[in-house]
């Protein structure tokens, strides 16, 4: 049974968020880690079989304050049915009579040679 469990974990700085997120993804169970909310203060965790318990002592332990806010069950989303739609078939382009297309003109390069420039000493 996969869940989503949210916990806030008071995280001052960046090397504190990155020791949060690798302790968490250490965790046996852990699917994925991600860093949320408006002051980047909490951890989403998707896992199976986590254990919430150890895992919260663990960032107590070595981060700072933690508190479980949410553990709720993910469930599976079906996938939606795709709706058959009318194929038609691509319109051929038109030409008018009378028209008719240019082959493309080369272009020319100039090339700079300057053993043959004049040098005044």
């Amino acid at each position: 049974m996969k869940q989503k469990i949210v916990i806030m974990v008071s995280m001052a700085c960046h090397k504190c968020r990155a020791k949060a997120m690798e302790l968490a993804a250490k965790a046996t169970g852990v699917i994925s880690v991600a860093i949320t909310g408006d002051y980047t203060d909490r951890l989403e965790l998707v896992g199976d079989g986590v254990d919430l318990v150890c895992l919260v002592r663990c960032l107590r332990r070595k981060v700072g304050r933690a508190m479980i806010l949410q553990v709720e069950e993910v469930k599976a989303k079906k996938p939606e049915e795709k709706k058959p739609e009318d194929k038609k078939p691509h319109p051929l382009p038109q030409c008018y009579p009378g028209c008719y297309h240019c082959p493309p003109v080369p272009r020319t390069m100039v090339i700079y040679d300057e053993s043959a420039a004049c040098f005044i000493m």
